[in-house]
């Protein structure tokens, strides 16, 4: 028989970090007092960001990783790749007539191995983040096939579409997906507060000149934006209204910053810095970067927005603490079921 025992209260929840980019998943856990005891990240630049902050380089591929060899957790956390499943993803893999969604041999079939370490290791719980538009790629085909798999494994299921511009000063919409290992339990998505962000609040104040856009390109992206206006298409750079919110923040911002640019009074506008990219996706300032800032363009356009992450990750902790004895804690044997109010504290 296959029970699991009821761990101390004063032990910490743990989690392991799939997928795990820089860490903003990790650090929103570890602020609701959760520990990581594992990590993987095949980014060689990304793992250099995290073993900077964290003090331990993840695990590469983690199709190669053995679930055995996965320390026992509470929680899987993953913000598994979303390129095949993003609108621009997905444009672009189609106009080089290349396959996506779980089509995709090396992205998109790594959402299978979530759901392998899931049915091999059996957590309390797994918190999954991705872009808006896994809901509806291929018809919603995907996302049916991602919630079936899950239940299907013994978990329940909940998912919400989240902007974070409440929390932090840019539109960013994702789409996260909670679940337990006992299909009754249900998940209440927390309120977000709005607390009012601006840009001028995450802007440093001396900026390096290398960061205002030369005369040729600001030119070209001013020319581009009218070719588009008088076709009636809305492509162009997006000057920013520093008292208010700005476009989402891509992995492509290293390319021109086009997409966030900050205006300055008498000269071209500029791009945000690193450190405004990190702020922007509510990073302490404690957090180094020590990449070049065409890495870290990359690693925070594709990071978590990690204040609304932490509002999640205080939900999920909470609920796998309050929920029945037998979601906390790891698989142990016993011969006697009558031992089970022993194990259980019945």
């Amino acid at each position: 028989m296959l029970v699991r025992k009821n761990k101390s209260q004063k032990k910490p929840i743990k989690f392991i970090d799939l997928f795990a980019g820089i860490g903003g998943i990790r650090i929103a856990f570890e602020h609701t007092g959760a520990k990581c005891v594992f990590s993987s990240e095949w980014n060689k630049f990304a793992q250099l960001t995290y073993e900077k902050n964290f003090g331990e380089m993840p695990v590469g591929d983690i199709r190669e990783v053995p679930a055995s060899d996965i320390p026992d957790f509470d929680i899987l956390c993953a913000g598994f790749p979303c390129q095949p499943f993003s609108i621009a993803g997905v444009s672009k893999k189609l106009s080089l007539n290349k396959p996506h969604g779980f089509e995709d041999e090396t992205q998109g079939t790594l959402f299978y191995e979530i759901l392998r370490i899931l049915k091999e290791k059996k957590p309390a719980a797994f918190f999954l983040e991705n872009v808006k538009n896994l809901e509806k790629h291929n018809q919603g085909k995907t996302f049916a096939v991602i919630r079936d798999s899950l239940t299907d494994a013994g978990y329940s299921f909940s998912y919400k579409v989240i902007n974070a511009k409440s929390l932090v000063p840019q539109n960013r919409e994702r789409i996260f997906m909670v679940g337990f290992l006992d299909p009754e339990i249900g998940f209440t998505f927390p309120e977000i507060p709005d607390l009012k962000p601006r840009i001028l609040d995450i802007l440093e104040n001396e900026v390096l000149e290398k960061y205002t856009l030369t005369d040729h390109l600001w030119e070209y992206l001013r020319n581009y934006a009218e070719k588009h206006r008088k076709k009636g298409n809305g492509f162009g750079f997006g000057l920013v209204d520093v008292n208010n919110h700005c476009r989402t923040l891509s992995a492509r911002y290293f390319k021109d910053g086009s997409e966030i640019l900050i205006p300055q009074e008498g000269k071209n506008p500029r791009r945000l810095t690193p450190r405004e990219c990190a702020r922007l996706q509510g990073y302490p300032d404690s957090f180094t970067i020590p990449v070049s800032d065409t890495q870290a363009y990359k690693q925070f356009g594709n990071s978590v927005a990690v204040p609304l992450v932490e509002i999640l990750a205080k939900q999920v902790v909470h609920t796998v603490k309050e929920k029945p004895p037998n979601l906390l804690a790891y698989p142990v044997r016993i011969k006697n079921p009558a031992d089970l109010c022993i194990i259980t504290g019945q």
